[in-house]
């Protein structure tokens, strides 16, 4: 286990150094990686939070009260602030703490991401902050959601976390991960690892909401192994200001008749420099895989990816990309099919466009402003049926998207 870390380390350096040469992308000397201590409070404590501080995490999915919750982690720039479970069916840990007691979760640990992927996976292993280790047990079937929120308060910070999450066989984890800025920290690095398994027959939707700041750069790296009859659904959404956002989710179909799917709501805002998108590599006969994004830019410049790979007979998989150009700015929508056998049915769409005149003046000669008939048509633009998904997960989704929505548009 020893030789392992050692291993993990060097090539963790090597990337560093090789990247940091290169000149490529942001920094990381400007940013600010040191530790700092936040109070760790029980779960009745997190009501108490400033109200400030609850306004934002509230946007980005956390209920401070815990209500409805299968369990909560709660992380404060470098710190942990709180974790826990509402029930033995769900394990919620500091990815710290699972690694003491699982002897390095050496199944799991940096297994499907590659340590030295890039400089911020490198950051990721050499400084580790912390993150979070959320498992379902074998047949464990969730009702409510766990909340997990990675928040930073401090100014100019770089939090690195790495993130493992686990459905065991026959079970089902929904999860929502929060991402937020307080009020007054304005600029920093977010660098997030996030390794996903989907056991036989298992299910993990994973909603993720940004509730960043206009300053803040932001770095997740993912990727999703799913077995046999399995499914991963990975929602997406940011329609908040950010300075930039690199993401870029991976997901191997590697069970038969297992699934995925993407989904991503983005609003780019004067400024904001956003590289979304996802791959599926489907490797098992009755694969199915699902890529769609809905895009709205009123200044900024969002490149929407996606890359659908068939590597098995009889699968099927589609990729969608639709967006809108508001008030200038630009979008890039590149989708890429790849197929290696016969017998594949692969399928993309792409639209950029405008609203059309007609909608706008439709919605006013019923009585709406040119303001409300615009922002009545970008809701229902951005609006995107996801199935499977719980009914309350879905009531807050969509509660998160309206208030999101509501301050962005």
């Amino acid at each position: 286990m020893q030789s392992e870390v050692k291993n993990l380390k060097e090539r963790a350096e090597r990337a560093k150094d090789k990247l940091a040469a290169l000149g490529e992308d942001l920094d990381l000397s400007f940013f600010d990686s040191s530790s700092s201590d936040h109070q760790y409070l029980e779960t009745q404590g997190l009501a108490d939070l400033p109200q400030s501080d609850k306004e934002r995490l509230i946007l980005a999915g956390l209920d401070p009260d815990a209500k409805d919750r299968a369990g909560t982690y709660l992380m404060k720039d470098t710190s942990l602030v709180h974790s826990s479970s509402s029930s033995d069916d769900f394990e919620v840990l500091p990815i710290k703490s699972a690694l003491d007691k699982y002897d390095g979760l050496p199944d799991y640990y940096w297994k499907l991401v590659a340590v030295d992927m890039d400089k911020y996976t490198a950051a990721v292993e050499l400084d580790l902050h912390d993150g979070y280790f959320i498992r379902s047990r074998p047949g464990a079937k969730a009702i409510y959601p766990v909340q997990a929120c990675l928040y930073m308060h401090r100014q100019n910070l770089q939090q690195n976390v790495h993130n493992i999450i686990i459905a065991e066989e026959g079970s089902e984890l929904h999860i929502i991960s929060g991402c937020a800025t307080s009020s007054h920290a304005q600029s920093g690095l977010h660098a997030g690892v996030s390794e996903f398994y989907v056991k036989k027959n298992a299910k993990i939707t994973f909603t993720m909401i940004h509730n960043w700041a206009d300053g803040m750069h932001v770095r997740p790296r993912s990727v999703a192994h799913v077995e046999e009859g399995g499914m991963f659904m990975n929602n997406y959404i940011c329609i908040n200001p950010v300075a930039s956002l690199q993401t870029y989710p991976t997901v191997h179909l590697a069970g038969k008749n297992s699934v995925a799917r993407l989904y991503s709501i983005l609003v780019g805002h004067p400024g904001v420099e956003m590289d979304v998108g996802g791959r599926t590599i489907l490797k098992e006969p009755g694969c199915r895989a699902e890529i769609i994004s809905r895009a709205i830019t009123n200044g900024g410049d969002i490149m929407a990816r996606g890359h659908l790979v068939g590597q098995a007979p009889g699968i099927k998989a589609h990729l969608e990309c639709r967006g809108l150009i508001l008030k200038g700015g630009h979008i890039r929508a590149i989708p890429e099919l790849e197929g290696h056998v016969e017998d594949v049915d692969m399928s993309h769409e792409a639209a950029v466009g405008k609203i059309a005149q007609n909608e706008i003046n439709y919605l006013m000669a019923r009585g709406l402003t040119e303001d409300e008939a615009t922002s009545t048509i970008v809701r229902g633009f951005l609006s995107i049926d996801m199935p499977g998904l719980p009914d309350k997960l879905r009531e807050q989704i969509d509660q998160t998207v309206a208030v999101t929505d509501e301050k962005a548009m």
